[in-house]
């Protein structure tokens, strides 16, 4: 069994937003492999279900970005998963729009719902990080982030990256990390030509 994280913040106002393409993931995932429906309890939105031979519980925290780490934690001491065995899907500044990653441990690079995960896990979570670029001035990153994706983004690289993440899942699910990042490359390679963006 293993646990599965989208992060992001709970509500309309925010579903479209850049911070919240953990959630977009791991919602692609759950209606593309019939998993159970979405159940909320308290501070999280759990489902399940079964990608190749793995079970997956698939977590939405709900507590806003921020407090992100109580509910992850909860759920894994309740499901009795080591930090080994969770993966979290996440937005980040710092890769092009397009470009994923996928690392084991390390550091929360500035964001907010990593950081809250570390205060509360052991971090030797997997990481799958979703680069969504970063605007053009420095103080406009807390904007950005909660600003929708563009309509350009949508046509250029998110609908393939996430049904490029959903069809490849089973390689994650498998352990084989670096083959799930090399797929995902090569069949939704991101955008080649990439200026910043300015902020409204």
């Amino acid at each position: 069994m293993k646990l599965w994280v989208g992060l992001g913040n709970p509500g309309t106002a925010y579903a479209q937003n850049r911070h919240n393409i953990g959630f977009m993931a791991v919602d692609r995932l759950a209606e593309a492999y019939s998993f159970s429906s979405w159940k909320k309890s308290g501070n999280t939105a759990i489902c399940s279900g079964q990608i190749g031979m793995q079970k997956i519980i698939l977590l939405k925290p709900l507590s806003f970005m921020n407090k992100s780490g109580l509910p992850v934690a909860e759920t894994a001491r309740f499901y009795k998963l080591p930090a080994d065995q969770i993966t979290i899907f996440y937005d980040e500044i710092d890769l092009d729009k397009g470009k994923l990653r996928i690392k084991q441990g390390g550091g929360h690079g500035g964001h907010n719902g990593v950081r809250d995960i570390d205060r509360h896990l052991d971090n030797n979570y997997w990481r799958v990080r979703i680069g969504v670029g970063r605007p053009d001035h420095k103080s406009d990153v807390h904007n950005w982030v909660l600003s929708d994706f563009s309509a350009q983004d949508r046509t250029d690289w998110l609908a393939t990256l996430l049904t490029a993440i959903t069809d490849e899942a089973g390689r994650l699910a498998d352990d084989d990390q670096n083959g799930f990042a090399s797929r995902l490359a090569f069949v939704a390679p991101a955008p080649k030509s990439q200026a910043p963006e300015q902020t409204d």
